[in-house]
């Protein structure tokens, strides 16, 4: 296959991978609590890229290890935690849709913290996806008085730890591998994750149907979701330019979407313009 072809067949790949992460949430949801959902989901991950991985961990400096632990607490371990509360409360669908605000916070947090450059129509891209925000989630909010939108506020904290996250290895660790630094990053959460499910009580559950139902689609969520995802991205970066491997942002949320229609996700019409005014502003925002 031709690098052109195979460039959009990962990219293919990606998008239904990522974009079916928050439906394999919502099902993990059903037999298990939240703590034990994402630090199951990092275990699965952890030993998976260990295994495929483990080679890798003697050409870390020591002195990166620190940053290391940095971008695994705020690149996933608080965010796989934050994604599984939140969605206790709100759909899968429109966490997909506010996780595609990454991009947007980057920017900011890039520009306050790290004193990186922006345009102006960068700017207007983030203020025209705040604006997308807020349409999801107060219409959500009103039509669906069932769910409390107060845990979107998760999802938002989850995007900005990402965005944090995506500055700190730009800074720090970009002379690392990408497969490096995420074995380096799953190695760092291994224990601690293990601590939390153990703490959880996961180990008496284990015999119920329901919850070996929940660790199924967890391991897939860990193993696909996270270890192979994150290597056919990192051969996507390497064949393609950054902004074509980053657009995979616009094509999670439809994935997602879909999904919940299966599931029987309902959005609004208001809450369909919420979501592309979102990936407009998200197109501004990384526009070279």
């Amino acid at each position: 296959m031709k690098s052109q072809q195979l460039k959009w067949l990962y990219l293919t790949i990606l998008a239904l991978i990522w974009g079916s992460s928050f439906i394999l949430i919502k099902r993990g949801l059903v037999g298990l609590n939240p703590l034990q959902v994402g630090s199951l989901r990092m275990v699965f991950a952890a030993v998976f890229l260990l295994v495929i991985g483990f080679r890798n961990l003697p050409k870390i400096p020591l002195h990166q290890w620190k940053y290391l632990a940095l971008t695994a607490l705020f690149g996933t371990f608080i965010p796989a935690f934050l994604f599984a509360i939140a969605q206790t409360q709100i759909d899968s669908s429109v966490s997909s849709i506010l996780n595609s605000l990454t991009p947007l916070n980057t920017l900011m947090i890039g520009a306050l913290i790290f004193g990186l450059q922006f345009k102006r129509i960068q700017i207007i891209g983030v203020f025209i996806g705040f604006i997308g925000t807020s349409l999801l989630i107060l219409n959500g909010a009103l039509h669906h008085p069932e769910q409390n939108y107060y845990f979107a506020i998760l999802v938002l904290i989850a995007t900005l730890c990402y965005a944090l996250n995506v500055n700190l290895i730009k800074r720090y660790l970009s002379d690392l591998s990408p497969l490096s630094i995420s074995v380096g990053n799953f190695t760092v959460m291994l224990i601690p994750a293990l601590v939390i499910l153990i703490s959880t009580g996961f180990l008496e559950i284990m015999s119920k149907i329901e919850v070996q139902h929940a660790i199924f689609y967890i391991m897939i969520l860990g193993v696909v979701g996270t270890g192979i995802a994150n290597i056919i991205f990192f051969k996507l970066i390497q064949m393609a330019t950054p902004v074509f491997a980053t657009s995979v942002t616009y094509l999670i949320p439809i994935v997602a979407f879909f999904w919940g229609m299966l599931d029987h996700e309902a959005l609004t019409l208001v809450q369909l313009m919420g979501a592309a005014i979102i990936l407009i502003g998200v197109y501004l925002t990384s526009k070279k």
